[in-house]
């Protein structure tokens, strides 16, 4: 099995993913039907509609009625998958989420599209850097944000036979497609991209390309860097994160996401308590984002592979001598 590799031709937008595996599902689950809050055209779930209309359902711009069917559609033995931009799924609908679909333990997908800054030029008020903490903190919700379109691809089908609760975000920007072979997500696993032993990276979205560029930076520079790709926020693969502490002494966290209460903060509490190594969070810095080009800003806010390398660097700097 050959490292995962970086296409420099292949770019694909999470979110056409979600639509391409919703129409696989749709032919192959009677069961599985989709929602949307009149957001059918940019969630992608407009693919499923012109395939299968009997089982799509728009409610109009109200989210929470949105969650609020899905639960219903659970409760009636159907499979349901509700989308809408992150910033309304995971915020406005959060109340009905926790106590109409989690709390009772509904078989309810929630797919959010447009997460993090990469949402562009939409601003400020639709740039959801929030959403990973507001989900995670729900007792028993799963969370989860694929790095490219061919995972995105097998977690939507994972979580459609995945019984309980899921969260996971997609985005809009075509970004590179990851090269695996043999590849088979699992929820709550880790993928080993790359092994090393002075520094371990974990990521998961957008970033894992920004890290998997960082860790052939750092090589030239004579670091060895551990990468991991973690999709799967919450549940957590503890055994993998532990097991690189111990093997690297220093941690990086890579997310679009503020860095309090995300992927970062996730990794730490472990770590606090497991295994207390530095830990050095690159994401959000706590401020909102800014209207632009999702790629100018990734490089304004400092979501690049070489501030990757800097975090890298500072983490061992900060290493137990």
């Amino acid at each position: 099995m050959g490292a995962p590799s970086q296409s420099t031709a292949d770019k694909k937008a999470t979110r056409d993913a979600y639509g391409e595996a919703l129409v696989e599902l749709g032919a192959s689950r009677q069961d599985v039907v989709v929602l949307d809050a009149d957001l059918s055209g940019s969630t992608k779930t407009a693919d499923f509609k012109k395939k299968y209309p009997e089982r799509f359902f728009n409610v109009g711009v109200a989210e929470q009625n949105l969650v609020g069917h899905a639960a219903g559609l659970a409760l009636s033995g159907f499979v349901p998958f509700a989308s809408s931009f992150a910033m309304f799924l995971s915020g406005r609908a959060w109340e009905v989420v926790r106590n109409s679909v989690v709390y009772p333990k509904l078989n309810v997908k929630l797919v959010a599209s447009h997460g993090g800054i990469t949402v562009g030029e939409d601003g400020a008020s639709h740039q959801c850097i929030e959403d990973f903490a507001i989900m995670r903190v729900i007792p028993e919700m799963t969370v989860i944000c694929p790095s490219d379109f061919n995972e995105t691809k097998q977690v939507i089908h994972a979580i459609a036979d995945y019984q309980g609760p899921v969260y996971v975000r997609v985005g809009r920007p075509a970004i590179p497609v990851i090269e695996r072979e043999n590849y088979k997500f699992q929820i709550g696993k880790a993928e080993v991209i790359s092994e090393g032993k002075d520094v371990c990276i974990i990521a998961n979205g957008v970033m894992v390309n920004e890290a998997m560029t960082a860790v052939g930076l750092l090589k030239e520079k004579g670091i060895s860097a551990s990468l991991l790709n973690m999709a799967t926020i919450k549940p957590l693969d503890k055994e993998a994160i532990i097991a690189k502490a111990k093997e690297c002494g220093a941690v990086v966290t890579c997310e679009e996401h503020n860095v309090i209460g995300g992927l970062g903060s996730a990794v730490s509490e472990l770590l606090s308590e497991e295994y207390p190594v530095p830990v050095i969070k690159l994401g959000m810095k706590d401020s909102f984002g800014k209207s632009g080009t999702w790629s100018g800003l990734l490089d304004y806010f400092g979501l690049r592979a070489k501030d990757v390398v800097s975090h890298a660097e500072l983490a061992i700097s900060k290493k137990k001598k």
